[in-house]
């Protein structure tokens, strides 16, 4: 298969971040002082989410993985910046290990206003950190069937991704608490199967005639064709500390779906399980990480999750190098190697006597790891009446060529 004839694959990332105190270690309902600056700067690639605390920046849509580098590095050193410029810092992961959801302002928007009315305390409490992966599918039927297939492998990308050990000021005993907290919201988990993209939007008519949902993208699943971008979206993973750890998932699921297109493409196919088997690999995967042992359906048996792993990355093997992704696969071994965000927060915690507020010390460092940007050790700035104007050369981070 030679992609330059084929699909794009186009490539887009959203990230979810953390507003932190530097010297409280707690979290800042702010998103509105670094909104207003941003936006001006950044458009549309930074947004305000539910809670005030959280800003999510969305990358421009990158032909390769090394255009989602640089547009991912960017966007991190910017929001690092302007940050920086309010005494605040940013930093990635899943849950913040002892802020509590109640202490945390709901941004003043029209949607969030009304998921809070709908959702109630649910939505109250779901403070937590993604991050979705947009893989561009000019055609949504074939689309459909990618999606169908590519359901198995969320348990094991998700494993990879675990970085949410820490809720509320307890150690979980979870290596991502952030999807327990997200399934309390309806239509999330693994979608079921749909045997035709006219299924697939049958389902969401229906739901949006009976009044559950007004769009489809109140369909929060950890998999869907988006309803407005022709692209697969992946939304399980966990928000990632480090730059090269978001990249190498990214390179990830672009190569799953790119080889499950390619099977298509060959009249081959791969096999469909039930969805409530995926379940159990999913509810494995979130509590012991890459630790653990998922499900071998075929092999109808328990298998160290590094054993599937490897097993995965040779079954996409042969479309990574025409992706031009070999680097960012092979990141995936240090991964397994260093353990994954949960493992090292859990690691860094115990170390440091049980000391959350160096527990969050450690996760805004690896946030800042790989950017050319380091904040400033200040403490907060007084809050003044006057806004200072951005300064666009200082902020504006680098276009990718």
């Amino acid at each position: 298969m030679h992609l330059e004839n084929q699909e794009k694959y186009t490539l887009g990332i959203e990230e979810e971040f953390m507003i932190i105190d530097p010297v409280t270690r707690e979290l800042q309902s702010h998103i509105q002082t670094i909104f207003e600056e941003g936006k001006l700067l950044l458009k549309e690639n930074f947004k305000p989410e539910m809670h005030a605390s959280v800003i999510e920046t969305g990358t421009n849509i990158c032909k390769n993985i090394q255009e989602a580098r640089r547009e991912v590095t960017n966007l991190r050193t910017a929001l690092a910046i302007l940050s920086d410029q309010h005494g605040l810092r940013i930093a990635a992961a899943g849950t913040h290990p002892f802020s509590h959801w109640r202490d945390q302002k709901i941004t003043d928007h029209p949607r969030y206003v009304e998921i809070v009315k709908e959702m109630q305390e649910t939505a109250r409490a779901n403070l937590i950190f993604g991050m979705h992966v947009h893989v561009g599918i000019a055609n949504r039927e074939i689309g459909i069937h990618i999606m169908n297939a590519a359901r198995y492998f969320l348990p094991h990308i998700f494993a990879l991704s675990t970085n949410s050990p820490f809720w509320l000021g307890r150690d979980t005993g979870f290596k991502s608490y952030r999807v327990k907290v997200f399934d309390k919201f309806p239509r999330t988990g693994i979608p079921d199967f749909f045997s035709s993209l006219a299924e697939y939007d049958n389902f969401i008519n229906l739901l949006i005639k009976t009044n559950c949902i007004d769009n489809a993208k109140k369909i929060w699943w950890d998999i869907r064709a988006h309803p407005f971008f022709n692209t697969l979206e992946f939304r399980i993973c966990d928000v990632q500390m480090r730059v090269d750890e978001t990249i190498a998932l990214a390179a990830l699921i672009q190569a799953v779906v790119v080889k499950l297109h390619k099977l298509i493409q060959q009249n081959l196919g791969f096999r469909i399980y039930d969805r409530a088997l995926m379940m159990e690999n999913k509810w494995r995967a979130s509590r012991y990480g890459i630790s653990g042992k998922l499900i071998d359906f075929g092999k109808q048996a328990e298998v160290p999750f590094t054993e599937l792993a490897k097993e995965l990355l040779e079954f996409i093997d042969d479309v990574v190098d025409e992706l031009g992704s070999r680097e960012e696969i092979n990141y995936i071994f240090r991964m397994m190697e260093q353990g994954t965000g949960a493992d090292r927060q859990i690691k860094t915690f115990y170390e440091n006597g049980e000391n959350y507020k160096k527990l969050v010390d450690y996760i805004v460092e690896e946030t800042y790891e790989g950017l050319d940007y380091k904040p400033t050790n200040i403490k907060p700035k007084p809050k003044i009446k006057t806004k200072a104007k951005p300064n666009s050369k200082t902020l504006k981070p680098t276009k990718s060529k």
